[in-house]
């Protein structure tokens, strides 16, 4: 927690500029017994919620609201491996994330941020939207990725949950948008920020050997001949995509690795969750696996006090009489006025 702090404090340093309100405190809580099961039945009087170890008289909804999804994919130079795993995972984010009466938007995001599909619940353009992802550019702006998913956010109705998707690197590379700022935002939207990383080194070792009829858009690719004397797929092999490469390459994601790891700093002050994931299942599961969690918590609300703009307030919830269960929320929020 403290380490957390003091990242916070050196990424957040001009936080005292921002004039804005927090009206109310959003702690999603995950929680599950010693073999990993969530534990559903509790009431707000089972629950203590503890800001800076002072508990908080709090409300408890569960379920309550319709989720408001924005999936933002990173199709940087090192995103191919990864787009080609996402082909078939809309499905899973419409009907276990977003799930009943729930949305879902896309973003791709490189050098710029590109609307790939609005809010819908249906998921079938949502499918199309990620199947149709191609690499583009040599950047991965992630602030500017959760600003533009943040602005979409806000113009949806206040009673729904609002979560966001990243499926990215951890570190930010061409951003315009400011942490300081984009942070903010997402505490006032209480909007909880979910993470899906890999890694660009080892990610194209992972995908099957291509033809050249699978690098042709998917509206023109030949699935099988129509008939005898008709056009045949191209079933030549194409070279592997290893992504940028080069020893110039190398060292300019080193020098990266002073940058805030935003995947770990969203997750843990939004009450969200960080994943990595190499292979295709993998990704499947995490997937699944973040559904059950949203579908599983228990939404936590209170009205902070008056507090000095930039503290940092730690979250903790403990259940009454129940110290063998395991509980995870939000790590904390900054104060601000």
């Amino acid at each position: 927690m403290r380490m957390l702090a003091a990242i916070f404090a050196l990424a957040c340093s001009g936080w005292a500029q921002f004039k804005s309100t927090v009206p109310l405190v959003v702690a999603p809580t995950t929680i599950t017994d010693s073999k990993g099961r969530y534990v559903d039945g509790l009431t707000g009087a089972d629950l203590i919620l503890y800001d800076n170890n002072v508990p908080q008289k709090t409300q408890m909804d569960w379920m309550a609201y319709p989720i408001s999804l924005v999936v933002a994919v990173e199709t940087g130079a090192n995103s191919g491996a990864v787009l080609d795993k996402l082909g078939g995972s809309g499905i899973l984010f419409t009907d276990l994330l977003a799930a009943y009466g729930g949305e879902t938007a896309v973003l791709s995001f490189s050098d710029a941020v590109a609307l790939q599909q609005d809010f819908t619940p249906d998921s079938t353009p949502v499918v199309h939207a990620l199947r149709m992802l191609r690499k583009e550019g040599g950047n991965a702006c992630m602030l500017d990725a959760l600003e533009r998913a943040l602005t979409m956010l806000a113009r949806r109705p206040a009673a729904r949950r609002r979560i966001i998707l990243m499926i990215a690197e951890k570190r930010d590379r061409g951003s315009e948008a400011k942490l300081v700022e984009v942070m903010a935002q997402a505490q006032r939207l209480n909007t909880a920020v979910y993470w899906l990383t890999y890694s660009p080194f080892l990610e194209p070792f992972t995908v099957k050997p291509k033809t050249a009829e699978d690098t042709k858009p998917e509206a023109k690719r030949i699935k099988m001949p129509k008939c005898a004397w008709c056009e045949k797929p191209d079933d030549s092999a194409v070279p592997p995509d290893l992504g940028p490469g080069g020893i110039t390459y190398a060292i300019g994601e080193l020098a990266r690795l002073h940058k805030p790891d935003l995947a770990a700093l969203f997750a843990a002050t939004t009450g969200g969750r960080t994943m990595s994931f190499l292979k295709k299942s993998a990704l499947e599961d995490a997937i699944q696996a973040i559904g059950e969690e949203v579908h599983s918590q228990y939404i936590l609300t209170f009205q902070p006090q008056a507090a000095e703009p930039g503290e940092f307030h730690a979250l903790r919830v403990v259940v009454r009489n129940r110290p063998e269960l395991r509980v995870r929320t939000r790590q904390g929020y900054w104060a601000v006025q």
